[in-house]
């Protein structure tokens, strides 16, 4: 599968037209017929937008052939445009797609698009939720490049705070993940500090 950039305008498509060809393309993916499934994706790499990732998240929490489930999750990792941020982060802060939490990190990581802006929910993320998920997060967050937002900083580090201070027991992998999370966020507010 092709690096895909979900298309924002299409020249010689009107809006209604591309609208109406999305739609068409999504009734595809959710049917039962894996070569259906399979040009529906292709499809998205060429007429895909941001409004199609809640969709193919319904779409990855049910049964798929091992094939369409690895190109589905190739085609989230490839996504160049911007403005799926926003609707992966909707997917992923959503306990409905828990199931598929980790599928939607591992996304981010691999995707060429900047996450910098969400640096609190990932610490978040990665406090609250199990080991894979920490894993995960840290992986994104060791790789965000910034600019930061200091108020994302202290968010952040109010989450490890609040992880630190709770009176549940730890995992003691887990907690090694956060200790090197902690340390991120520590080199990045110092940086906002120099």
């Amino acid at each position: 599968m092709n690096t895909t950039n979900f298309t924002e305008e299409n020249d010689t498509m009107t809006k209604k037209e591309q609208d109406k060809k999305l739609d068409q393309i999504l009734v595809d993916l959710r049917a039962s017929d894996d070569k259906l499934v399979a040009h529906a994706l292709k499809s998205l790499e060429a007429h895909g937008n941001a409004k199609a990732i809640k969709p193919l998240a319904k779409r990855l929490m049910e049964p798929l052939s091992d094939k369409n489930r690895a190109d589905l999750i190739e085609l989230i990792c490839s996504l160049k445009d911007s403005s799926a941020r926003v609707e992966l982060m909707d997917v992923i802060g959503d306990d409905f797609f828990l199931p598929i939490r980790n599928e939607m990190l591992t996304a981010v990581w691999n995707m060429k698009v900047d996450f910098s802006d969400y640096v609190a929910e990932f610490v978040e993320i990665a406090v609250k939720g199990d080991f894979m998920e920490a894993l995960e997060c840290l992986t994104i967050i060791e790789n965000l490049e910034g600019p930061f937002i200091e108020e994302d900083i202290l968010e952040s580090q109010l989450h490890l705070k609040n992880y630190l201070e709770s009176t549940e027991p730890k995992d003691a992998q887990k907690a090694h993940l956060i200790s090197e999370i902690a340390i991120r966020i520590k080199d990045i507010n110092q940086q906002l500090m120099d």
